[in-house]
């Protein structure tokens, strides 16, 4: 049986687990400010480029994040930090949308585990709406390529069509605490799981490393034969990748997708 049967399988299982409803954008693109800072300048070989924070996360996430904490009140992940999105032009509004951008990008990840503000312009766009100006808003970054060129195999990265959909929407059906909805019901960080391209990046630096590059004990290969064997290689592969995203251990659980159901039939073929 081919792997691909297992992607149309992959569908199949999220459109019978996945009950709760995609959450919707209660908050307008146009008037969340652009962060005004390419990611990755001037990087010094020890981590986030100039500076030991967090990398800043991509505008779609930090767009679903912001969502999540306008549509609770506060942010999600701090429940302390109220926030509110008003859409008219006053200066009290753009302040607190200002905020609002700030404190989720600060808290992106648990409380206090986020962006500092100079990771964008929002500080400078904050002192000229106070000193009475309307700045233009900071031109939009370039799109990231889909897999860094530093972590991207010779040969163009593996073959995405290998690489089953989640099956699992970020962010669903947040409880006000950080947690969302993942397979079956079961609680997941309301981050989880990370964007594709995010993902499709990490797999194709682990693969060209021939090991998890954030936990390098773990081996990890993707073969493109049609083989139990291979195909049970390809989803450990995801598996690992998905678990180790962040970090040693620091990524999502598995029920953040269908992965862990696909390995079982994966298992369950004859040799």
């Amino acid at each position: 049986m081919k792997f691909s049967t297992f992607v149309l399988t992959a569908a199949a299982i999220a459109a019978s687990v996945h009950s709760a409803p995609l959450l919707r954008r209660d908050v307008n693109p146009d008037l969340v400010p652009q962060f005004g800072v390419q990611p990755g300048v001037n990087p010094d070989g020890t981590g986030p480029s100039s500076s030991r924070a967090p990398a800043r996360p991509p505008r779609d996430q930090f767009l679903a994040l912001l969502n999540q904490n306008v549509a609770a009140g506060f942010v999600v992940n701090n429940p302390a930090v109220p926030i509110s999105f008003p859409e008219d032009a006053s200066q009290a509004s753009q302040l607190a949308r200002l905020n609002a951008a700030t404190v989720t990008l600060q808290n992106i990840r648990g409380p206090g585990q986020g962006c500092p503000q100079a990771a964008t312009t929002f500080g400078a766009q904050a002192k000229a709406i106070q000193a009475g100006q309307s700045p233009a808003p900071a031109p939009a970054p370039a799109p990231a390529p889909a897999a860094p060129a530093p972590a991207a195999p010779a040969a163009g990265g593996v073959d995405p069509s290998l690489v089953p959909d989640f099956g699992v929407v970020a962010g669903t059906s947040p409880d006000g605490t950080g947690n969302c909805k993942g397979l079956n019901n079961i609680n997941i960080p309301c981050s989880c799981p990370p964007p594709r391209d995010q993902f499709l990046a990490s797999l194709n630096a682990n693969v060209a490393a021939g090991h998890a590059v954030h936990n390098p004990s773990v081996a990890v290969s993707f073969p493109t034969g049609q083989s139990k064997a291979d195909q049970q290689a390809r989803i450990v592969a995801l598996l690992v990748t998905l678990q180790n995203i962040n970090g040693p251990g620091q990524g999502c659980p598995a029920v953040s997708t269908v992965y862990g159901q696909l390995q079982q039939q994966i298992n369950a073929l004859p040799n």
